[in-house]
């Protein structure tokens, strides 16, 4: 049988005489139960074996309680109503009675809920009970029940752990931006021309090698990119084009202004190799390298970054940004006109005065005719075709007017909102030839809103310069003479008011007097 369970007596028959025994009265020693006969209280026991002599009788049922705190025999159930001793624990495994009565003499409804908030009775013995229940698993709140703030967190522990949730928001939303713009400059870059260049890919003069590498160069901090225009309808950034545009963008990386020097395109050059013609044919021979190369030997340069663009990238970007703001004169009407229509026209098959192939279009389908003089809008091919007027002011006004629609451009990309500047990249990024890899754009891109467009200048300078020399037959720009441009040019960059040539660039001064007859009088 189950340590603890008490199999319930059968009710006896009768004794024999029909007479109830005295409750309690004993019977003689060693005689034995008549089979079947009644208890005094008139309970009956089974039929079984006799109880052995000398052992005591258990109690019956109905009989009298136990002395309060005395020992209960092992395994021997309480009788239904019988009060547990203060303080003595319940046997293990055995359930609380089913009763209405607790200990206390409290009786509560079986199954019936503490009410919320009241405390949990004490003993008997006035001793709080120990929570022997397992603790309970911790439930989610119900939706649309507010969490709980912890008990143990202060209002003020609280308020900063909410904060440090916004910060860790605020920082997580930052970082996608950051990945969603690198991710934009990643597809944008793929269609964009690119050419590693390396320091050793080009010419850079020895003096000017050393002086980097000593860390005594006037260019420190200073960073120098090359920017070529080129005339090309297929996307041929590279050789076989010359260069309509050559400007040095030099780049304070301290203080983030930005200068624009233009070189004649005309200007007489050591093209690298000690063979002397005009600027724009470097490219056109060895493309952006030898381009490169023919800036840094003549000018004491350390270049090794170039960005190309074609005219049609320059169209595209000005109608992008809403067209530029242009004072336009009266003499500069029929140039910029003649070469809107080269640009958008059909050859014609001869030659104009100048030697150049004459183009047809039809005004207001092909092209925007621009008819009065003065400030006025112009769109794309209208500011593109100002930049390359050369017949009026010559060389030096020419370079004036690049620099100036370059100038307007920058500024008014620099306060559009992000769906026009994808607008600008999506219709040029295809036109452009470049040195910079990813990381680098993305670097200048990160800075664009910080720079400022600074002064702007042409080379050779204008008090020592002559627009319209001669070598044999061919109309050239002469610098006069080249070593006394290159400290100017130095001195305008970076501000060096003592820079001495190198003997590379005192050579090719010599040798561009020599060719020009034009030399320099020390005045």
């Amino acid at each position: 049988m189950p340590t603890g369970e008490r199999q319930p007596r059968p009710s006896r028959p009768q004794r024999a005489d029909g007479t109830p025994r005295a409750g309690g009265q004993p019977r003689p020693s060693g005689q034995a139960r008549p089979t079947g006969a009644q208890r005094a209280d008139g309970a009956g026991r089974a039929s079984g074996p006799q109880r052995p002599a000398g052992q005591p009788r258990r109690q019956a049922v109905d009989g009298p309680q136990r002395a309060a705190g005395g020992p209960r025999p092992s395994g021997q159930p309480r009788t239904s109503g019988q009060a547990r001793p203060a303080g003595q624990p319940r046997p293990a495994g055995q359930p609380r009675p089913a009763g209405p009565q607790r200990a206390d003499g409290a009786g509560r409804v079986s199954g019936q809920a503490r009410p919320a908030g009241q405390p949990r009775r004490q003993a008997a013995d006035g001793q709080q009970r120990a929570n022997t229940r397992p603790e309970r698993r911790q439930q989610a709140p119900a939706k649309g029940r507010p969490r709980k703030t912890p008990k143990n967190l202060t209002p003020d522990q609280a308020a900063k752990k909410k904060r440090r949730k916004i910060v860790m928001f605020v920082a997580e939303i930052f970082l996608l931006l950051i990945l969603v713009g690198a991710l934009w400059a990643v597809k944008k870059a793929q269609t964009i021309q690119y050419v590693d260049i390396k320091r050793e890919d080009v010419f850079i003069n020895d003096a000017v090698i050393d002086k980097i590498d000593q860390g005594t160069s006037n260019m420190k901090g200073y960073r120098n990119i090359a920017l070529f225009g080129v005339d090309s309808r297929d996307q041929e950034l590279d050789k076989n084009t010359r260069t309509d545009v050559i400007m040095i963008a030099s780049i304070n990386q301290d203080t983030k202004k930005v200068k624009l020097v233009s070189v004649y395109r005309d200007t007489w050059l050591n093209m690298t190799n000690d063979k002397y013609s005009k600027a724009n044919a470097a490219y056109a021979k060895g493309g952006s390298k030898q381009a490169i190369g023919m800036l840094n030997m003549n000018l004491d340069l350390d270049i090794t970054d170039f960005v190309t663009v074609g005219f049609e990238a320059v169209i595209k970007t000005v109608d992008a940004v809403g067209g530029i703001e242009i004072n336009v004169t009266e003499e500069e009407i029929p140039y910029l006109n003649s070469y809107q229509i080269s640009m958008v026209g059909k050859p014609t098959g001869d030659l104009n005065a100048a030697g150049e192939p004459n183009y047809t279009a039809t005004p207001g389908v092909d092209y925007t005719p621009v008819t009065k003089a003065g400030m006025q809008k112009l769109n794309g091919l209208q500011a593109t075709a100002y930049c390359r007027i050369r017949y009026v002011g010559g060389d030096g006004a020419r370079t004036e007017r690049q620099r100036t629609v370059l100038t307007l451009m920058a500024k008014k990309a620099m306060t559009l909102n992000p769906a026009t500047l994808d607008k600008i990249a999506t219709a040029v990024c295809s036109e452009i030839k470049t040195s910079l890899d990813l990381p680098e754009i993305l670097s200048l891109l990160a800075d664009i809103a910080s720079y400022e467009i600074g002064e702007t200048s042409g080379f050779p300078f204008s008090d020592h310069v002559k627009m319209n020399g001669h070598v044999g037959n061919a109309s050239v720009v002469v610098p006069v003479d080249l070593k006394q441009n290159v400290i100017l040019l130095h001195e305008f960059l970076f501000e060096d008011q003592e820079y001495t040539p190198s003997t590379t660039v005192d050579k090719c001064s010599q040798r561009i007097a020599s060719d020009t007859g034009i030399s320099y009088n020390g005045e």
